[in-house]
């Protein structure tokens, strides 16, 4: 039998600090009813001072481990756009704080795609025989690139971690990562940037700007490649899979932005019911919205064991990515 990379568990962790849209309708000319019908967003978690996107993916890391009943494993990625520092990556630390000191650990930088970006490297190594176990998280604390003062982006986002514990296993079991389809444009990457901070800015000398140390986004032109590129990706890995769109159960899409979620939904011709969103409690959490939606998702009841889940996602770069897997049974608690 074919091996293949089987979900052994999942976690997820948000901080405990709500910010809702009338906390920031009281600083930013915005409301309540302009954020929720532009987004679907009501509130988002926001970490306080000094907790880390490493503190995120450590909590996530650990609750995925727990719901796997595992004790460790032999690789660690972190996908993330918000590292604890440009050097060295988060990844080791994070593998260092869950007791996996000396196992290989490194980031991806995909931004919004991250998680699908990593995934396909854990399966990789599973089925190359690299590793039996790898520890696939997606953690942000974007709220540390926003500006506080740009309404277009302070509203969308919020901070958490997602996580997902690989193991070796076979392509016909529940829980198996069937097929992953990958892509980018670098044409694009300035639609989704922060365009200060590293080499570019750096070589160029002089005083940075203080607005390129922020996150910027082209919302209208996102959102249309978004919709697009996540629906190709999607009929890509649905055809590699062997599934007609009819058969799938659950689209858990990249928590971009509501109506991007129902774009892709009616694009791919599924009733907008069988998309699983946590979108209006967490918002925009960048690399950590898919495994974040996912933990969210096993809570909640709406994944259910057997069930075919489409995951998509696009992010900065342009990149983007598809994957197909059949739902395991894991606790729920």
């Amino acid at each position: 039998m074919t091996r293949a990379a089987v979900i052994a568990g999942v976690g997820g962790h948000v901080p405990p600090r709500v910010v809702t849209n009338d906390d920031l309708a009281r600083h930013l000319d915005t409301s309540d009813h302009w954020i929720r019908t532009r987004t679907g967003i009501a509130t988002r978690h926001v970490v306080d001072p000094g907790t880390s996107t490493g503190d995120l993916a450590v909590e996530a890391g650990r609750r995925a481990l727990k719901n796997a009943g595992a004790d460790g494993a032999d690789l660690v990625i972190v996908a993330t756009t918000t590292p604890d520092r440009p050097c060295p990556a988060t990844a080791p630390a994070v593998a260092d704080r869950l007791g996996l000191t000396g196992v290989p650990a490194f980031d991806v930088a995909a931004v919004c795609s991250g998680f699908l970006y990593a995934l396909q490297a854990g399966a990789a190594a599973v089925t190359a025989g690299f590793a039996g176990r790898v520890l696939v998280i997606g953690a942000e604390s974007f709220s540390t690139i926003l500006d506080p003062g740009d309404r277009t982006t302070s509203v969308i986002f919020g901070d958490g971690a997602g996580a997902v514990l690989l193991r070796a296993g076979t392509r016909d079991e529940p829980g198996a990562v069937l097929d992953v389809d990958l892509g980018s444009d670098g044409s694009l990457a300035d639609l989704i940037t922060v365009r200060g901070g590293g080499a570019e800015e750096r070589s160029r000398g002089g005083t940075p700007r203080p607005e390129d140390r922020y996150f910027r986004m082209d919302g209208k032109s996102v959102f249309f490649a978004a919709v697009r590129r996540m629906a190709q990706s999607s009929r890509t890995v649905l055809e590699r899979t062997g599934w007609q769109v009819a058969q799938v159960d659950r689209l858990v899409a990249h928590q971009a932005n509501t109506r991007i979620i129902h774009a892709v939904a009616e694009q791919l011709g599924l009733p907008p019911d069988r998309a699983v969103t946590n979108i209006e409690h967490v918002g925009n959490t960048s690399a950590a919205s898919v495994p974040l939606a996912l933990a969210d998702g096993l809570a909640d009841g709406t994944l259910r064991a057997g069930h075919r889940v489409l995951l998509t996602a696009f992010g900065g770069g342009a990149t983007w990515g598809s994957a197909t897997l059949t739902w395991p049974d894991l606790p729920a608690g």
